[in-house]
């Protein structure tokens, strides 16, 4: 065969490999100084969509007055020119109307921009308040964090100024899930607030969160439009420094709302009202908005209610440009698809022939592919996948976070890669490159304290709380190094406040820790059941007292034969490992002992518990002895090479 032809075919195969519409595109990475931008829609365009992230975060660090502004988790924006491109990268449960879609994980946020629809950056202003909150201020009850996140959403950035104030709920076009058949049944927030029953300031104050499955319901409820209203005035009336004392007085010093709003508002609660509802009244803009969106349709861009001049204009942004492969590009796409359940299918096959031709063959594309494999439990799979992108690029971040986050789920300590400090080096690369991550502050914490250096993992964990203060996982696990490094009063203040948290099972775990506190202090190990051990009365007939003869030696036959028992526990020094499996079947025939046939999808284990009745459960009340085909998350301690002593069990 002719070099021309060989060349020909090698043409095809690499065309053949990516999706039709994607012959004739040019990607390009475009970047900032806090944002890359990965799009197909020319120099501009990405300049601009950059530019648009940097004004919205500089409005943000404005709005709440932070000069220093973390970024604790890493986002990558993909700005799609073309809008039947874009439907075909779009979830589909995010309504055809919507130009922007965000994607949440615990490895990084991807963001997702139809650029043929204008200001498409708006679509996702409310879940980038919610991103900026997480990371940039303390935790606050769910009013405000919904309040906040509608004001953000209506922000609009002109030519020359930043609006806010509008009614984001009037904008429709721009809500995730919402077809465009169906906002004619939903009512704007102006509308919502015109009828004159209002929710009662103490109940609106003490409401929680309502996300269910890391997913908000609509926002066209009093919930949200009340919520919107009292953060635009404490905003607008710059009160914002009262709401801090507010929360203090609530969070802290646990003191009823009405004597709260008193002391840090100067008002009654009655008095409160009366302010908010004659703020809310004032607003003509937003009457005049509403009117005419009646008489003539939704405007594009609904008038805000206040103004200030931009922080600098696109212009001023500084942005670099580079071009990015065919190849590359489209498994960056892929990366992102993978993360959305109706669209893996094809991305992971699109992968697999990204991977199985050396011409198109990325390190993007076998690390999204590892992603891919540790999400399904496979992780042979996963470790080969990143093997090859190392071989390929031992440096990049991306790869290296793939490393530890497949390390990290597997249980396995990094066994068959690279062990337990080469998971440390990789989340340091990860860290130089990123330094405001939080997971990977996590993670390092994690590994270091596995690696038994627990003071080592306090510092880790401190830099995760510190980037993430919202996040009481950090907290909590915080507070078991604090117990590792036998810092007890430490670790009993984290978890005093935790056994307070919203989140049950955050709850649950900080009170059983802080149960076994005393128990970890006397005998430096935590109890290996629920409950610290009884006080044994009698040497004969104590379970305890056959273990510890059992344990005399040979040597010691002068050891009389019925030694008082000890109080000291046995230590099982096996450590701690981590699985994401699915239970088989339990078999509870030897009662209340019981045997539970997991699988992690490559291989079958068995699980052994003594007493099932003392297995830590998470997510459930109850063992059940009837669990079949259920995935779950264990703590065991191995005992053999498929076997296992099971240690809690996490129901998801």
């Amino acid at each position: 065969m002719s070099l021309q032809r060989k060349l020909s075919r090698i043409l095809i195969a690499l065309i053949l490999t990516l999706p039709v519409h994607a012959a004739d595109q040019h990607w390009l990475r475009v970047s900032s100084d806090h944002f890359v931008v990965l799009t197909d829609a020319g120099q501009k365009a990405g300049h601009d969509t950059a530019a648009r992230f940097e004004q919205m975060r500089a409005m943000f660090g404005q709005l709440l007055m932070r000069n220093k502004i973390k970024m604790g988790e890493p986002l990558q924006i993909i700005a799609v020119g073309d809008n039947k491109e874009y439907q075909q990268l779009a979830p589909t449960a995010n309504g055809p109307s919507a130009p922007g879609f965000w994607l949440s994980g615990e490895d990084r946020i991807f963001i997702v921009l139809n650029l043929s629809r204008p200001d498409s950056w708006r679509a996702i202003e409310h879940p980038f308040a919610h991103y900026w909150l997480n990371y940039n201020y303390p935790p606050t009850p769910a009013w405000f964090d919904e309040g906040f996140a509608e004001y953000f959403a209506s922000l609009n950035l002109t030519g020359k100024n930043a609006e806010f104030g509008s009614d984001p709920e009037l904008n429709p076009i721009y809500e995730s899930g919402v077809a465009a058949d169906e906002t004619s049944n939903l009512k704007s927030f102006t509308e919502i607030l015109q009828n004159p029953v209002w929710l009662a300031w103490p109940d609106l104050l003490t409401m929680k969160n309502r996300v269910v499955n890391g997913r908000e319901g609509t926002h066209h409820t009093l919930f949200y439009a009340q919520s919107w209203i009292l953060v635009d005035y404490l905003i607008n009336k710059d009160k914002l420094s009262d709401a801090g004392k507010y929360f203090g007085l609530v969070e802290l010093q646990k003191v009823p709302v009405e004597q709260a709003i008193q002391q840090a508002f100067g008002m009654t609660t009655e008095q409160l009202d009366h302010e908010v509802k004659s703020y809310f009244h004032s607003l003509t803009p937003l009457f005049t908005t509403l009117d005419a969106s009646k008489r003539q349709g939704i405007p594009s861009a609904p008038e805000g209610t206040t103004q200030s001049p931009l922080p600098f204009s696109l212009e001023e942004v500084s942005t670099s440009a580079k071009d990015v492969p065919l190849p590359e590009a489209q498994a960056l796409v892929d990366e992102m698809e993978l993360r959305i359940p109706e669209r893996r299918p094809r991305a992971f096959n699109d992968l697999e022939k990204l991977t199985d031709n050396p011409k198109t063959e990325t390190v993007v594309a076998h690390r999204a592919l590892s992603w891919a494999y540790v999400q399904k439990g496979d992780t042979e799979n996963a470790f080969e996948e990143l093997n090859a992108a190392m071989h390929m690029d031992a440096n990049d971040p991306w790869t290296r976070l793939g490393l530890a986050l497949a390390s990290y789920h597997s249980g396995e300590r990094g066994a068959r890669i690279q062990g337990l400090a080469n998971m440390m080096e990789s989340l340091h690369i990860v860290i130089d490159e990123y330094p405001d991550f939080a997971e990977a502050y996590n993670m390092l914490g994690w590994a270091q304290l596995q690696g038994g250096g627990p003071n080592a993992a306090i510092q880790s964990l401190k830099m995760a709380v510190q980037l993430a203060p919202r996040e009481e996982g950090y907290q909590l696990r915080l507070a078991q190094a604090y117990f590792s490094a036998k810092k007890f009063a430490e670790a009993s203040e984290i978890l005093t406040r935790l056994k307070q948290s919203d989140d049950r099972q955050i709850a649950s775990a900080a009170a059983k820790d802080l149960s076994d506190l005393p128990f970890l202090e006397k005998y430096g190990v935590p109890p290996e059941d629920a409950s610290a051990p009884k006080q044994v009365t009698s040497a004969s007939t104590s379970s305890a007292s056959v273990a510890q003869k059992k344990e005399v030696s040979d040597d010691d036959d002068d050891q009389p034969a019925t030694k008082p028992a000890s109080l000291e526990p046995k230590i099982d020094r096996r450590p701690v490992k981590f699985l994401k499996v699915r239970i088989l079947s339990v078999d509870c025939s030897k009662a209340p002992a019981a045997e539970l046939s997991v699988s992690t999808g490559s291989r079958k284990l068995t699980m052994n518990v003594a007493d099932y009745k003392s297995v830590a459960l998470i997510g459930v009340d109850k063992f059940s002895c009837a669990w079949k085909n259920m995935p779950v998350n264990i703590n065991y301690r191995a005992s053999g090479k498929t076997t296992g002593d099971l240690v809690s069990i996490e129901i998801q």
